[in-house]
């Protein structure tokens, strides 16, 4: 019996989905915001990257047969980001959610034994939320993708304490992936809403359901974190002393913050051997999973080579490459 090798950061493009928002009240102004927020240079670049990717992104033969060249067993596979439109009221939003929970899983059943699929919920509307998590799992999915924020909403709301006790007592995977940062025009440069927007999103989104005591209240969470947590897990040190020095810090976290990260997982795309190993440092070689962001530019080609890269123990290594995310999934070994 050998443990596969997993990816748990793969994305599909559902063509569905944004044929169902075509012309809809609400999606202009939501292109105009990312438009702003990424800026003429970026989105110049976007399109044909994205053109460029298409077959890998919608096309399951295409998509094995990069995997093989990568080395790669089994993929995680997450509707793109772009499908949450979280712009969209209640009818159209629970809409995008069950289709794109049906075409994902329509996407994997054609190769069973090596993708396995993520929904997506209207963090908009937190009311349709488990419904939606229920539905996603009834297609044989493992679980949802959420971003890390919705519009006036942050993941320590109140409102989504339904959703975290359904995904705790379901045993589904939450793969939190960020998509737009709220410094809006700070990053409209040189592709910083991604290279700088993303981690910090990402560590915003942490610390929201670390610093809120959501952590506390659902211990089982099965929470992976993109982009290996942002910068928190390499800053982490600073909350800690937050949460020592002051009262407000503290109020609603039961334990020193760096200790959350060994109840969380995340994924190894860092593009720093450096980081990665204090990412496994600090969490713990049972939390971290290999990721790729297959098979988007900001993303790598190589992840089994990137993880090599980080000159982990051997053990280490085969629970990064596969072994924490077969365990995570519930995969049978052959």
């Amino acid at each position: 019996m050998t443990t596969p090798t997993v990816d748990v950061h793969a994305h599909v493009l559902l063509p569905e989905v944004d044929a169902l928002v075509d012309g809809l009240p609400g999606l202009a102004a939501a292109k105009a915001l990312d438009a702003r927020r990424n800026g003429p240079a970026a989105l110049a670049v976007n399109g044909p990257m994205v053109r460029r990717r298409i077959p890998k992104l919608t096309d399951v033969a295409v998509r094995l047969a990069a995997m093989d060249a990568q080395g790669v067993d089994v993929q995680l596979v997450s509707p793109s980001p772009s499908h949450y439109h979280y712009w969209a009221e209640e009818e159209t939003a629970e809409k995008v959610c069950l289709l794109a929970n049906e075409a994902t899983a329509a996407h994997c059943s054609a190769a069973p034994e090596r993708l396995r699929g993520l929904g997506l919920v209207p963090l908009q509307h937190p009311q349709l939320a488990v419904r939606a998590l229920d539905h996603a799992l009834e297609q044989g999915l493992s679980g949802v993708e959420i971003s890390s924020h919705a519009p006036g909403r942050e993941l320590s709301d109140p409102a989504y304490e339904p959703f975290w006790s359904r995904a705790e007592e379901t045993g589904a995977v939450l793969f939190v992936h960020p998509f737009g940062c709220t410094l809006d025009e700070r990053l409209d440069q040189w592709y910083l809403s991604n290279t700088v927007g993303q981690p910090v999103e990402n560590a915003i989104a942490l610390s929201q359901l670390i610093f809120s005591g959501v952590l506390d209240r659902h211990p089982g969470l099965k929470l992976i974190a993109a982009h290996g947590g942002g910068y928190l897990p390499t800053h982490i040190g600073r909350s800690d002393h937050a949460w020592s020095a002051r009262s407000d810090a503290g109020a609603d976290c039961a334990h020193l913050p760096s200790s959350y990260l060994k109840r969380l997982y995340f994924d190894s795309l860092v593009h720093d051997p450096h980081v990665l190993r204090e990412l496994i440092r600090v969490a713990g070689p049972d939390r971290v999973c290999l990721g790729s962001d297959f098979p988007f530019d900001m993303g790598t080609e190589g992840p089994v080579a990137a993880l090599r890269a980080a000159r982990l123990p051997a053990a280490d290594f085969d629970a990064v490459r596969g072994g924490n995310a077969a365990a995570l999934l519930n995969l049978t070994l052959d």
